[in-house]
């Protein structure tokens, strides 16, 4: 009788392995109309585990490809992302913008600039020459000693110095003052705000776009011009119309240009960071390897923005190389630069933490033999305070249970949780990247702990143990048919 053996077996091939019944054609289910037929041979099924790896592999192919592509446009828009959302954030937040160029005012560069100009100007409002010779002429008319008359016109040099020190230091109290931040402060507010209402189209200011004209409304103006003329006694003042409450200002066909631009500007800088985020975030859905894709579009990232960080010190040499000193000193030109573009270097900045924390924690968490032993050594500590706390008489009960049972999922959701804040911060700083970073670490670390800390299990229940055994009692004899009698004893 022939033996069964696995390589005669049905649904076997040749070589002993198993076959796909669904796959393969002519066995009972390969075919939709139920018909049957023979096994695949040697040959058939090599054919087709080569076509099998085949389709594979132009899957992967294709997958990659994709994945690349997605990653390059991740790469261009990066940083076109950031730029954008610094230069909305400058032309559309009035807030913003004011936060920029508040510290100018403090700046003893810019400082000394306005005091310098603002006493040049009004030393200039005084004509030192005419006071001199009128000082002359009073002094000839009254008959001073020609000696006297002579020396009052040398008076020139040293009456412009004096009045240039008593000015310089008039203005000097009054730059260095808190008044003037606030003065600073106030009327840059109210210009960015002007000029975002005539890009906007808003009318709730005083200055307003219509068509191709900027006007200004005087309404409240008229109204209380009108309401002291009342006060005062002239109650015909009342009758003043409403009419003509706006002044046009000068018009231009650039104004609809201006606003389209505002209005572009507005989609690119809120949508574009989101864009670019959504892109990246496909490239590594679609990436075979998501772990080392994550790596790759955070260094990439990273680089792109690094570029950014030279390009801003590059522009910041030509810029001070550009302007003569005569305009303005290196000094006030470099406070300038570095206050309007400092909120672009820290955006940077933020960004370049963020991509090398981003692509450091997609290595720890691969198989390389660093991230094995930190892994490792984080489980050893976190179970060494977990029996600590449990010697201790601490125990975490059916939370800690959970904890255990689920501890992938709350690390991936703490993780998850940090990322999601840093996306929905306005304007995050390395601080707060530190922050979320910190509590990134440290609760993942206090649930290990909880999750350790959890109740050692009970024994397993021994069995009880058999009784000693006990040999049974001979029974009595029987004489069989072949035993001799015996006396005493009973026939058969």
């Amino acid at each position: 009788m022939n033996r069964r053996t696995p390589e005669n077996e049905p649904g076997r091939s040749d070589e002993g392995a198993p076959m796909n019944p669904a796959s393969t054609p002519g066995t009972p289910g390969g075919d939709a109309s139920g018909g049957t037929g023979h096994a695949l041979t040697a040959d058939e099924h090599a054919e087709y585990q080569r076509l099998r790896r085949a389709a594979t592999v132009r899957h992967r192919r294709a997958r990659y490809a994709g994945a690349t592509v997605l990653l390059v446009l991740t790469l261009l828009l990066a940083p076109l992302a950031l730029v954008a959302t610094w230069v909305h954030d400058q032309v559309a937040d009035t807030d913003r913008y004011v936060q920029t160029v508040a510290p100018l005012a403090s700046d003893p560069a810019v400082q000394g600039v306005v005091i310098d100009r603002l006493t040049d100007r009004v030393v200039a409002q005084v004509d030192v020459e005419a006071i001199t010779a009128a000082l002359t002429k009073t002094l000839s008319d009254n008959g001073a000693p020609p000696r006297v008359v002579e020396g009052s016109k040398s008076l020139t040099a040293p009456l412009r110095s004096a009045v240039h020190s008593v000015v310089e230091r008039t203005v000097t109290r009054a730059v260095t003052s808190e008044l003037f931040r606030q003065a600073w402060e106030g009327a840059n507010r109210r210009a960015h705000a002007t000029v975002v209402n005539m890009l906007t189209g808003d009318r709730q200011g005083a200055v307003q776009a219509e068509g191709d004209t900027v006007q200004l409304d005087i309404g409240a103006v008229v109204d209380q011009v009108r309401q002291r003329l009342v006060d005062a006694g002239f109650e015909k003042a009342a009758a003043i119309p409403d009419s003509d409450r706006t002044v046009t200002l000068f018009r231009t066909e650039q104004l609809a240009k201006a606003q389209d631009g505002m209005r572009l500007l507005d989609v690119v800088g809120t949508w574009l960071p989101v864009l670019t985020l959504a892109i990246a975030a496909l490239a590594v859905w679609v990436a075979p390897a998501h772990r080392v894709m994550v790596m790759i579009t955070a260094l990439g990232v990273g680089v792109t923005t690094v570029v950014v960080l030279v390009a801003l010190v590059v522009l910041r040499r030509v810029y001070l190389d550009s302007v003569p000193a005569t305009t303005l000193p290196p000094d006030a030109a470099a406070a300038i630069f570095d206050t309007f573009l400092r909120f672009l270097r820290a955006s940077a900045r933020t960004l370049l933490v963020v991509c090398l924390l981003t692509a450091l924690t997609a290595y720890l968490y691969g198989p390389g033999r660093v991230a094995r032993g930190v892994r490792a050594l984080a489980g050893r500590g976190a179970a060494g305070a977990g029996n600590t706390l449990r010697r201790a008489g601490v125990t975490t009960g059916l939370t800690g249970h959970w904890l255990a049972a689920h501890q992938k999922w709350t690390t991936g959701i703490v993780i998850g949780a940090g990322a999601l804040a840093l996306v929905l911060w306005n304007h995050p700083t390395v601080g707060a990247v530190a922050l979320v970073l910190v509590l990134v670490l440290v609760v993942p670390a206090i649930i290990a702990v909880l999750a350790a800390a959890q109740p050692a299990p009970d024994p397993p229940d021994r069995p009880a143990p058999d009784p000693p055994h006990r040999p049974a009692p001979d029974p009595p004899d029987r004489p069989g048919p072949d035993t001799p009698h015996r006396p005493g004893h009973a026939a058969a």
